[in-house]
């Protein structure tokens, strides 16, 4: 059976920064990021890229919208 590799593309000038994708992610993938988008918030970003499932749990919760996830399967 082929396993499922996600990635996530926030995009960075929408997302406040609220966190909430953060403790909704099961494998720990995404982060705040220390640096400031243009509106002054530290926006969330894959810190464990290859830790990603695509499970959607992030794009979810998001209240703004801002996340978009692609799932590949991988076969070796």
């Amino acid at each position: 059976m082929a396993k499922v590799r996600g990635a996530i593309v926030v995009n960075e000038e929408g997302c406040k920064g609220c966190g909430v994708c953060v403790p909704a992610c099961p494998t720990d993938v995404i982060e705040l990021a220390s640096e400031v988008n243009g509106k002054g918030y530290h926006y969330a970003y894959m810190e464990n890229p290859e830790a990603c499932t695509g499970c959607t749990n992030c794009a979810v919760v998001c209240p703004d919208g801002v996340i978009t996830v692609y799932r590949v399967k991988k076969t070796a």
